[in-house]
């Protein structure tokens, strides 16, 4: 599998964009985490993947989408991305994980990605607008790759994403970057419509036919103003996805990110390891992108850097959820949340100012925390690869032998899945 990869990848990509993928991303991102893992020696965390949601506003309405897009634009301007990701590279980050909103929105996207050739971005993008012309210019910039989401074939899409036409003009933006030999992936939030759609062998084929060089299935989960608990995946179905993906990186020469699991299969929250925090588009720094508190700002004149290696709020946060479960501590524990958001008194990051109500009315359901049906990886280059730079970094040592705290949330999450469970019921009844 490996090898056809890698020369899929060497036959379809611009050379000199492999060349900064391989540098940016490869060696400086690796050399990265060896300094991530050597601060965290020294109790000091600041996450060498750094994702920034540089814009609110969306041309999508999406199901269960927790960002505002809605509201008055808030757009974090150029002065000060470039300011943050200096002083992030300062302290050795070379990878930045660019968000929305939809980033192609934001009018002064390229110019970001241009001021920092020495960096790598990923961009997660509904692709539409990229047009072959934003196509040629992300092909001169040279470091970044379009990361296009990709949620169903033409119905399931225009369900999911609230308009009209979506796949349709999401496959033109893929193919305007596949034909100037960018290094391309699809992205898709794995949920009840659309898990039997993607989730199989035939559209990786599909995706390897049109070129595209890499995947990243995620679990949708249900929060913000409107949850769509009923496009969340059961138990069941979350081991799917994690056998689905583990047998196809054995077989398939296409790569297939995931942030949930280390080598050996055990569940993990990149959040509690702290090899990832989020900023949003008001330049708030919160734990992750679906935990909307914040007690610092990315314009605090200490910099990024020491603003999230001081920060208690985060710290707190990293320790409490991984106390508590290897898997989300939103959906499982929001009561953890809640309290630490009062003990903070962390602020509301949302436009709409609900984010402590939607808190409340969440019920404890499961995640990817599943004791028991742990699935090691296959391939032996995921496994060593996630051995050295994807893994909890003993951030779970402490909790694995507190099994009662630890028991409490099983408990909580089981009990919450039998209530959904009466719901339902009750309402296929009425």
């Amino acid at each position: 599998m490996f090898p056809a990869l890698a020369l899929r990848i060497l036959q379809t990509t611009d050379p000199r964009l492999l060349g900064k993928f391989m540098w940016n991303f490869g060696v400086k991102g690796l050399l990265s985490v060896e300094r991530f893992k050597r601060r965290i020696q020294r109790g000091e965390y600041f996450p060498p993947f750094l994702y920034l949601s540089i814009i609110n506003s969306c041309n999508l309405r999406c199901q269960g989408c927790w960002v505002d897009v809605e509201a008055e634009r808030n757009a974090i301007d150029l002065e000060t991305l470039n300011r943050t990701i200096e002083d992030a590279k300062e302290h050795g980050n070379a990878f930045f994980g660019i968000l929305g909103g939809e980033p192609f929105m934001h009018p002064e996207l390229l110019d970001l990605l241009a001021a920092h050739p020495d960096a790598y971005f990923q961009v997660f993008t509904n692709g539409q607008f990229i047009t072959d012309k934003v196509a040629r210019r992300l092909r001169q910039i040279g470091n970044a790759t379009p990361l296009i989401s990709i949620e169903g074939r033409e119905m399931v899409s225009d369900a999911r994403r609230g308009k009209k036409d979506v796949f349709n003009k999401t496959i033109r933006g893929l193919e305007a970057c596949l034909r100037e030999g960018i290094l391309t992936g699809v992205a898709t939030s794995v949920c009840q419509t659309n898990i039997d759609e993607l989730c199989n062998e035939a559209w990786l084929r599909e995706l390897i036919a049109r070129g595209v060089h890499y995947c990243w299935f995620h679990t949708y989960r249900p929060v913000g103003p409107k949850m769509n608990p009923q496009l969340a995946l059961t138990p069941e179905q979350l081991v799917r996805v994690r056998r689905f993906v583990v047998e196809m990186r054995a077989k398939v020469p296409i790569a297939i990110i995931d942030a949930y699991y280390d080598g050996e299969g055990r569940a993990l929250c990149p959040m509690s390891t702290g090899i990832s925090h989020h900023v949003n588009p008001k330049g708030e720094i919160e734990p992750c992108p679906i935990i909307q508190f914040a007690t610092e700002n990315i314009r605090d004149s200490r910099g990024i850097f020491a603003t999230m290696r001081d920060s208690a709020f985060l710290r707190d946060f990293r320790e409490l959820s991984a106390q508590h479960t290897r898997g989300c501590v939103v959906l499982e524990r929001p009561d953890l949340v809640k309290d630490l958001v009062v003990k903070h008194g962390a602020r509301d990051t949302t436009m709409r100012g609900t984010a402590m109500a939607e808190l409340e009315a969440m019920t404890p359901r499961f995640s990817q925390w599943l004791p028991g049906e742990e699935i090691p990886e296959q391939h032996w280059m995921y496994r060593w690869a996630k051995k050295y730079w994807f893994n909890d970094f003993n951030a779970y040592t402490k909790a694995d032998h507190d099994s009662t705290v630890q028991r409490k949330t099983r408990e909580l999450v089981a009990a919450g899945a039998r209530e959904a469970s009466e719901r339902e019921a009750e309402l296929v009844k009425g």
